[in-house]
């Protein structure tokens, strides 16, 4: 009788595993703390997302993709000859076991083309790609909880 496996596909098999595994792995080695979405009103069609990122080993965050949102961009906010101005990163660094925190007037996860408002205490699916040193990709998945428009930023997000 013939084995339903092939042999030589085995070894494949085991390389993808392997894979799976380091990839989960990877993926771990990063700790998302406190993410949050900031809600909208009907008409508007762009929000932040904000959250603590802690790193294992040093990583970049090279990308990030949501079913909310049509385009999902990484984002900076800083003085620029006394006028605060925003910009797409390609890459935000994430050195090890240093926190960086993606916050209102700072880093952040910029939803734009958003598909529905965004309602307190609907959850909004991130997900977030990382990059190693190396060049090896891994994507983790965040649920983000919407909050509201109203609320002040400062007091979601640091103590004063």
């Amino acid at each position: 009788m013939q084995s339903p496996f092939n042999r030589n596909k085995l070894p494949g098999l085991a390389l993808a595993i392997t894979m799976l595994i380091s990839t989960a792995s990877f993926a771990q080695s990063v700790q998302v703390k406190d993410p949050w979405v900031r809600g909208t009103v009907a008409s508007q069609k762009v929000t932040g997302a904000f959250m603590t990122l802690t790193a294992e080993k040093s990583r970049k965050l090279v990308a990030a993709s949501s079913s909310a949102a049509g385009l999902v961009e990484i984002h900076e906010m800083k003085m620029d000859g006394g006028v605060m101005r925003m910009r797409p990163l390609t890459g935000l660094e994430l050195p090890a076991g240093q926190p960086v925190e993606l916050k209102p007037g700072g880093y952040h996860v910029m939803l734009m083309d958003l598909k529905q408002p965004l309602a307190a205490g609907q959850m909004v699916s991130i997900a977030l790609t990382l990059e190693a040193e190396d060049g090896q990709r891994s994507t983790i998945s965040v649920q983000a909880p919407v909050r509201p428009l109203s609320q002040p930023a400062g007091t979601m997000m640091h103590k004063h």
